[in-house]
């Protein structure tokens, strides 16, 4: 059995490839890794508060390794701190990278190149899965997931601070992702057969930010993510209980 470290994003793809990889016999998932804002104390991309991830991480029950990363990180400095910490956890006898990835094919291949660099090799659960039936079985497993930010050029507020249920994908318009795998949306996931106890928060303000890229920004990590940073997003604040 491979010994495996999983890129934990605290969405519900995430969730679903961690359970899929679960059921394996071919790969034993023992830590969880995850990159976060420093200046902000939130997960990357998805602005979750932190405290919202440890609980996660405790309900888990699997240990987690957390790289931080500054607001405006460089392309060539996010590079630089995931090679260390990727080479910490190749010494620490890791040979495999767990993904919940599904069909963007530039971002698997940067993330298998970054790790043909150490020698570690990516595996990705959900690959080419149908997403629409993706999402229908994560919700038919019973678990439980929220919209804590919403892109506005596809989805209105409405849409940010929502249960993901039946009803939720039956309303996506045509042109987004049943599993916003293109950046329309993203998730906190808060309970399910992976969790020893549902995680418990409150619903806190919802804030429409955007984002516009400048010539300063161009070298910054995150510009060529589906964000775009040209938009407008709906973030919803939930607050540890």
């Amino acid at each position: 059995m491979h010994k495996a470290y999983f890129n934990w994003s605290s969405g519900k793809d995430s969730a679903m490839a961690l359970y899929l990889i679960s059921e394996q016999k071919e790969f034993k998932v023992t830590k969880l890794f995850t990159t976060v804002n420093a200046d902000y104390n939130r997960v990357t991309m998805h602005g979750l508060r932190e405290e919202l991830l440890n609980k996660q991480i405790e309900s888990l029950n699997l240990p987690l390794q957390k790289v931080s990363l500054p607001k405006d990180v460089s392309m060539e400095l996010y590079d630089q701190k995931m090679h260390k910490a990727v080479s910490q956890l190749k010494d620490e006898g890791f040979t495999h990278s767990v993904f919940g990835d599904i069909f963007l094919q530039d971002l698997r291949s940067y993330r298998e190149e970054q790790l043909r660099k150490i020698g570690i090799q990516g595996v990705f659960p959900l690959w080419k899965r149908n997403t629409k039936e993706l999402l229908e079985e994560f919700i038919s497993l019973g678990f439980k997931a929220i919209t804590v930010c919403v892109n506005a050029k596809y989805l209105d507020k409405s849409f940010c601070g929502r249960v993901i249920d039946h009803g939720f994908l039956k309303e996506l318009p045509n042109n987004v992702d049943p599993c916003g795998e293109n950046g329309e949306f993203h998730t906190f996931v808060f309970d399910g057969p992976i969790f020893n106890k549902p995680i418990n928060f409150g619903i806190g303000e919802k804030v429409l930010r955007s984002y516009t890229l400048s010539d300063d920004d161009t070298d910054n990590c995150f510009a060529d993510e589906d964000r775009n940073w040209d938009s407008s997003f709906w973030y919803c604040d939930l607050i540890p209980e």
